[in-house]
């Protein structure tokens, strides 16, 4: 038994943020079946005043899940969108973009219910991961829009899925509203809201800018060690580093050189596509989305 509970927690260590994620709504969808919970507290309510009575389900409801299939193709669109994206972005990145997509997605489902209550009458709540997946989508859509992906037997550019995939939401809000039995119009509000998010922070980044605050920073710092706790964290003796320049060691002008590299590949990304990179410069994106 031992060694399998630590097999199990090799296999935890192992996996990048997203992959926890992953692991994360499955396990909870298991245990809400499982044990028949009723999980309201967490399901984002549809009318936004409400939503200030419990705050913390801006982000919850990206947790939960109606049924199964709705959980896989979730998970699945997450799994592979996931790898894409830190191959070529920082495990820092992709929280923001992932967790401003939920809350995004979120304000912009609950807004619309509370502002046109007679366009979209009445909701029970919203659940699901496909705001924050859709975030994550489109950000690429929008940061490297010429970049082409296999499909089926041809390429097509990034851009096109993204106009593609925001078309479908907007025709879905629109079908949810004229048939709210059959249709999903909160479900298509809250995947544009990510969408939104993930075109605006792709943009603010290429130009250089920061997407996100300094609180909101430390709150994804902290995630991201609740993340890595099967790290292990051997003792390790300190020196006094008494080679520094103007304040800043080798290692210091060493990370801002990677970076640079990095900013210089993406934006050879952004203009030529990825099958442009040199194999060199492609283990330099990979050991970089890894850190």
């Amino acid at each position: 038994m031992t060694s399998l509970t630590q097999d199990i927690k090799d296999k935890l260590y192992n996996l990048n943020i997203l992959e926890k994620i992953i692991a994360i709504n499955i396990v909870i969808f298991g245990v809400e079946r499982l044990l028949k919970l009723d999980l309201v507290w967490f399901k984002l309510p549809s009318h936004l005043f409400t939503v200030f009575t419990k705050p913390w389900a801006i982000v919850s409801y990206a947790f939960l899940h109606h049924d199964f299939w709705h959980l896989f193709f979730n998970m699945l669109w997450l799994y592979f969108i996931g790898r894409m994206f830190l191959n070529l972005f920082s495990i820092k990145t992709a929280l923001y973009v992932y967790v401003l997509g939920a809350i995004v997605g979120g304000l912009l489902f609950s807004l619309s219910y509370t502002l046109f209550p007679n366009i979209f009458g009445n909701n029970a709540g919203l659940v699901g991961a496909s705001g924050a997946v859709r975030a994550l989508l489109i950000f690429l859509c929008a940061y490297m829009p010429n970049q082409d992906i296999r499909f089926f037997t041809f390429n097509i550019k990034l851009w096109y899925i993204g106009v593609g995939l925001v078309l479908i939401d907007v025709i879905g809000v629109f079908s949810g509203i004229k048939d709210p039995v059959n249709g999903n119009a909160g479900g298509h509000l809250a995947h544009l809201g990510g969408a939104l998010l993930g075109f605006i922070y792709a943009k603010q980044l290429a130009s250089g800018q920061q997407g996100a605050s300094t609180g909101f920073d430390g709150i994804l710092s902290r995630i991201t060690n609740m993340f890595n706790t099967f790290k292990k964290s051997p003792l390790k003796t300190v020196h006094k580093n008494k080679s520094k320049i103007g304040g800043y060691t080798k290692s210091d002008f060493n990370e801002f050189n990677n970076q640079k590299k990095i900013d210089v590949i993406l934006d050879k990304i952004s203009k030529s596509g990825y099958d442009s990179l040199t194999g060199e410069e492609k283990e330099l994106l990979f050991r970089a989305g890894k850190s």
